[in-house]
């Protein structure tokens, strides 16, 4: 628990710094901080379920799939 809330607390400040650098607002940097994580959050959702198709998917499935 105690590493999922320090990636957190990086993801954050990650976030923050690069939005407050490329615009020098720190609202944005704030808002940015916020927002980006939750909506990469519901993508890493998404994500997970296209990998579970293909982890399912035998080998040559997947290239017949790719190649559509």
């Amino acid at each position: 628990m105690i590493k999922t809330l320090t990636f957190a607390v990086m993801h954050f400040s990650i976030a923050f710094a690069v939005a407050w650098a490329l615009t020098g607002d720190w609202a944005v940097g704030g808002a940015v901080a916020l927002v980006e994580p939750a909506i990469n959050s519901v993508g890493y959702i998404f994500h997970e379920k296209i990998w579970a198709h293909f982890k399912r998917t035998p080998a040559q499935d997947v290239a017949t799939t790719l190649a559509c």
